[in-house]
């Protein structure tokens, strides 16, 4: 999320999370963003910032300037990174790019470490893709944290995502495929996605 006038729009449908990348290379960079939009969503959406080997104290300013609830570490970050973080008693979610069952293999050094994984789709780029990776590879994933199952998430994937039987399954992180426009996202797609996935009326 980027643009003020959506982030509150998107509030309205209280998902769980809202995320704001500090990437200047991505297109969704929040750049120069009013604090005060982010301090105005509601306490019940836990507000994260989206980061990629940035310095500790550069990310920590940033927390501490919009009042962010967790980071979502996005590089190369090594496990003690992570660490410092939830000794701040922030959520920590860490993305892996998986496109093969080995791949799930990075995770287990990171094991308490961190409150969620992001499996996210390979590149050979930092960030997002657009695109799925094959979903049932995810029975190869044994850890014990959570995960959030990112990566072209769509409308037409409800069904898929409520039949995944996973233990360790706690979400979906939607991002490109319910945009307008990078970091300006639909309501309509949004609410129409919330209601079909969760049985409940949203917005």
């Amino acid at each position: 999320m980027k643009f003020p006038q959506n982030i509150e729009t998107v509030s309205d449908l209280h998902p769980d999370m809202m995320g704001f990348i500090f990437h200047p290379n991505s297109p969704r960079y929040v750049e120069r963003l009013d604090a005060k939009v982010v301090h105005s969503i509601p306490e019940n959406i836990q507000k994260i910032g989206v980061f990629v080997n940035q310095k500790f104290v550069d990310t920590y300013l940033m927390i501490q300037r919009y009042k962010l609830d967790g980071v979502q570490l996005h590089g190369d970050e090594p496990v003690e990174y992570c660490i410092s973080f939830k000794e701040l008693n922030l959520i920590v979610l860490k993305a892996f790019s998986i496109a093969e069952p080995s791949d799930f293999n990075s995770t287990e050094t990171y094991e308490g470490a961190c409150d969620y994984y992001v499996f996210d789709t390979k590149s050979p780029a930092f960030g997002g893709t657009g695109q799925k990776f094959d979903w049932n590879i995810l029975s190869s994933y044994h850890g014990e944290t959570p995960f959030l199952l990112s990566g072209g998430v769509s409308m037409e994937d409800v069904e898929a995502i409520r039949g995944i039987n996973h233990p360790k399954f706690a979400g979906v992180d939607i991002n490109s495929k319910f945009e307008i426009g990078p970091g300006m996202k639909s309501l309509v797609l949004v609410s129409k996605f919330l209601n079909q996935l969760t049985g409940k009326l949203v917005g």
